[in-house]
């Protein structure tokens, strides 16, 4: 399977297989695959400069859970939900309080969502639209931010979402709904849910 960062895993469900069998070197595959993904999300969930230790302890979890983790089941959005809870505890016992606006600036600043124009004007735009969209996100409730974070900023579709937040997929599927309304009155924009099975921007 290749992951949405280009990592390759042959088949994920062998490679867990091999490592409950006792061959832990196996992981790093794993590791290769969604140490992308899970600074990220890390990031997007308010990590900050803790981001690496915070991914690094949530893949030394992950591997001292995976004898729990569900045969069949995807790997990602489960390593995901245990970053972002790993995440919470650091930011949490740290006592950190981040802007979210400067956190998810600098995960889209590493990663930009709307290619860079040649044309100034352009740009200029793009940039206005991005730091109103940041303070409107900012501006959500934890929930409300957290399943847009996880939709659209780390693309994982509707089921992964819910894996990942813990949360049954109508709960996903509500809540995006209302963030999105949310949302759209403060960018005075209409954002709906898409039309395929999973939520977009309408």
């Amino acid at each position: 399977m290749r992951t949405r960062e280009g990592g390759l895993v042959d088949d994920e469900a062998a490679v867990i297989a091999r490592v409950r069998a006792g061959e832990p070197e196996a992981y790093a595959a794993l590791v290769r695959a969604h140490t992308a993904v899970a600074l990220r999300a890390a990031v997007a969930c308010g990590a900050g400069t803790e981001a690496e230790d915070v991914v690094q302890q949530a893949f030394f979890k992950a591997y001292r859970s995976l004898g729990r983790f569900e045969e069949g089941s995807a790997f990602r959005p489960w390593l995901l939900r245990i970053v972002v809870n790993e995440t919470r505890n650091t930011v949490r016992s740290a006592g950190r309080q981040r802007a979210v606006a400067g956190r998810e600036a600098d995960m889209l600043g590493g990663e930009p969502r709307i290619p860079e124009s040649a044309d100034p004007a352009v740009a200029a735009v793009e940039r206005e639209r991005s730091r109103r969209l940041l303070d409107a996100l900012d501006a959500l409730g934890e929930d409300h931010r957290q399943v847009v974070i996880h939709r659209y900023l780390l693309e994982l579709d509707e089921a992964e979402t819910a894996q990942a937040l813990g949360w049954p997929r109508g709960t996903v599927k509500s809540r995006l709904s209302r963030a999105l309304r949310k949302l759209g009155l403060a960018l005075g924009e209409s954002l709906t849910e898409g039309p395929e099975g999973g939520e977009g921007r309408g």
